[in-house]
């Protein structure tokens, strides 16, 4: 092989040892039944390695943030209940996005006072989210509005204070469960989040689901739904519908803020709830 051809080969093998693909293909190799591809040592590496190998050497040697944008891919869904699609295959999604003994506090650390997209540039605050960091029960929506860029906190206006008495009549408080959002800053004008911003900031709210490990996750309106689903289905495909977020049951129901609008579907939204009491094993607040 040809000596500049061969160093960027073993670069790239290396790199891929480095992030630890080589544990997590077998792993996922043992469970399909599929030989996979493990890197081989350097004095084993044959002149038939594949071109889109030796590309990748040549890259920048960093992870890409993952993305939780939704996905075109679709599945079609049986009759009995919708089935969204799951990624197939390996990605650096999968590797990248899990830390181990992962925390809030780290989390929040780490966004520091972010740049990385350009919704910073409009914001009061960065709204990072609230509440019990042990939860059983975690509400996503799509992103801070005005009063939440002011103060900071997730779901404190008009549509926060319906949040909280579906949160009360459920037999719970807002200190009891946790509230956070797709992503940290303010839309401009409350439009919904963009498709860069949502892949910049979701990888944060990936890692507070997982330092969280709550029993169900809500999500409130489309955004969170297909976000978290990976799926670019309407949210009245699925809405109440038991899917499973990694390991998580998670439910999707409309946004308050939707509910607002069209009171009626308050009826829908209860019911939706009524399935995650049950599951958690809470009785409804008596009147």
């Amino acid at each position: 092989m040809d000596p500049t051809k061969r160093a960027r080969v073993e670069a790239w093998l290396q790199y891929a040892d480095e992030l630890g693909f080589s544990p997590f293909n077998r792993d996922r190799a043992s469970k399909s039944g599929e030989t996979a591809a493990v890197p081989q040592p350097q004095a084993e590496v044959q002149s038939s390695a594949q071109p889109q190998m030796m590309a990748a050497a040549a890259a920048p040697r960093r992870v890409p943030a993952p993305s939780a944008v939704p996905s075109a891919r679709q599945a079609s869904a049986p009759s009995a209940a919708p089935v969204l699609p799951a990624s197939p295959g390996f990605s650096l999604f999968d590797a990248a996005e899990r830390v181990p003994d992962d925390t809030l506090p780290r989390i929040r650390e780490d966004i520091g006072e972010c740049t990385r997209c350009k919704l910073h540039t409009g914001r009061t605050k960065i709204v990072f989210g609230v509440g019990n960091p042990k939860a059983e029960l975690v509400f996503v929506g799509e992103g801070p509005g005005h009063d939440e860029d002011i103060q900071g906190e997730p779901f404190v206006g008009r549509a926060g204070k319906l949040l909280t008495q579906m949160i009360e009549a459920m037999g719970l408080q807002r200190a009891d469960v946790y509230i956070c959002n797709v992503v940290k800053c303010r839309p401009p004008e409350n439009r919904l989040p963009e498709r860069d911003e949502i892949a910049t900031c979701s990888p944060f709210l990936l890692r507070q689901i997982d330092a969280i490990r709550p029993k169900v996750i809500c999500c409130l309106g489309a955004c969170a739904a297909q976000t978290l689903l990976q799926t670019t289905q309407g949210i009245s495909r699925f809405r109440g519908e038991w899917m499973d977020f990694r390991g998580t049951k998670l439910i999707a129901t409309y946004h308050p803020a939707y509910l607002l609008r069209n009171p009626p579907a308050k009826s829908e939204v209860w019911k939706d709830l009524q399935k995650v009491m049950a599951v958690l094993g809470l009785q409804p607040k008596r009147k």
